[in-house]
């Protein structure tokens, strides 16, 4: 009996599946948007950034946009232009560490690593700003010896502003290097060095909202923000003038439910009397909008102030990562894009997939969003969800059949066998 009822219950799935329609191909007849292409030269590569009005009237994640050349569709590739980083990290043993006068002076062993650019050290040394001097050596008794960089480190526990302890260098080979580093930092609080080599590409942004100006309430500043439709918010940068002072403070991002999205700080260090000079700032809020509501359009932006005067003439940016559409014109000239159509799913092309930008890939603009003026793409669902309650007599009906074959199959099991 069980095999039976397996044997029905994936008949009825079956069943469904078939009732299910392929997703709608993508036809220019369907879209309610279309733009010109202008393209600057046919023969390369080109792209185009996505703009809010591609965000508020394509569908969410731009999976209906479509490049034409007449009946013809023109593959591409879409990115988000973020950071990418790549780094080689080892860590480096210390050599020959000591005292020389009032500076503290050591050896790394580069052995194994072809090349770096800079240099990560382990210090349990607090509240204090020196200058660490690099110099690049094939050999320990090398000289004269290559100078390389030279950089502050500090450490400002005292004041809560953080640390730095990193060593900035041109990419270099050289097998050992020579740190010396001024009076604030003594050899046995030196506790070790990683070193890395840093593939670094800078993030792209475009603007995604606006924002009203400040307003004080009680101990906070609060900063109203409005994002552009479907925009997706990746961080809100603040602007703040008045360089001669120094501060950290926490934010805290809402929604307009009360619900706090991300918790962080902003900071700015200028120390000009310090020796040496002392320079750094975060003034971006990273905000992770895999937890905004797509709906929701507004935030309120929380500057804790503390017993501190609040900060002058803020002013908040929101900011996504910039979109590109990458594709090859393929010689062709008469080039629009379509969008606008709430069934159509995101492209599959060989072009995406082995993708890369080329160097000298062109920038192209797009010209004015237009209505296309076709009608919109007929009711093409499933029959099964156009006439949902014949599937659902379909299903009851497979489950009394179940039932009876089940109660049959008892009944006969039950009844008396005769001789």
């Amino acid at each position: 009996m069980k095999s039976l009822f397996v044997l029905y219950t994936k008949r009825i799935i079956v069943f469904a599946l078939l009732l299910a329609a392929a997703e709608p191909a993508a036809k220019p007849i369907y879209f309610a948007r279309v733009r010109q292409i202008y393209a600057a030269t046919t023969s390369s590569q080109n792209y185009f950034v996505v703009d809010p009005d591609l965000w508020a009237h394509a569908r969410p994640g731009l999976a209906d946009l479509r490049i034409y050349s007449a009946d013809t569709q023109i593959p591409y590739a879409l990115t988000a232009e973020e950071t990418s980083t790549s780094t080689e990290q080892h860590e480096a043993r210390i050599l020959n560490l000591g005292a020389v006068g009032v500076e503290t002076h050591f050896d790394l062993d580069m052995q194994g690593l072809p090349e770096y650019d800079r240099v990560q050290l382990r210090l349990s040394a607090m509240n204090f700003v020196a200058t660490a001097g690099v110099d690049g050596r094939e050999s320990l008794d090398m000289s004269p010896s290559t100078a390389l960089a030279s950089s502050t480190i500090y450490d400002f526990s005292r004041e809560r502003l953080g640390s730095s302890f990193v060593l900035h260098l041109a990419p270099s080979t050289f097998r050992y290097l020579h740190v010396r580093i001024s009076q604030g930092v003594q050899p046995g609080q030196v506790l070790g060095a990683e070193v890395s080599l840093l593939h670094e590409s800078k993030a792209a942004w475009s603007r995604a909202g606006t924002c009203a100006p400040p307003e004080p309430h009680n101990r906070e500043t609060i900063v109203t923000c409005e994002l552009f439709p479907g925009a997706p918010l990746a961080r809100l940068l603040f602007d703040i003038p008045g360089a001669s002072f120094n501060f950290r403070r926490t934010v805290t991002v809402s929604d307009d439910k009360g619900d706090d999205l991300v918790r962080s700080s902003i900071s700015r260090i200028r120390m000009e009397k310090a020796h040496p000079p002392v320079l750094t700032e975060e003034l971006a809020l990273r905000v992770p909008c895999g937890a905004c509501n797509p709906e929701q359009r507004t935030l309120r932006v929380a500057i804790d102030n503390g017993d501190d005067t609040p900060l002058p003439g803020v002013q908040v940016v929101p900011e996504a990562l910039e979109r590109r559409v990458y594709f090859d014109p393929q010689g062709r000239t008469d080039l629009r894009l379509y969008y606008g159509d709430e069934k159509l799913g995101a492209p599959v092309y060989d072009f995406a997939k082995f993708f890369k930008p080329a160097s000298d890939a062109v920038l192209v603009t797009l010209g004015a969003e237009t209505g296309t003026g076709f009608p919109p793409r007929p009711d093409d669902r499933p029959w099964s969800e156009r006439h949902p309650a014949f599937l659902w007599i379909v299903l009851l009906m497979a489950v009394v059949t179940l039932a009876a074959i089940a109660l049959r199959s008892m009944m006969n099991a039950s009844a008396p066998k005769s001789n």
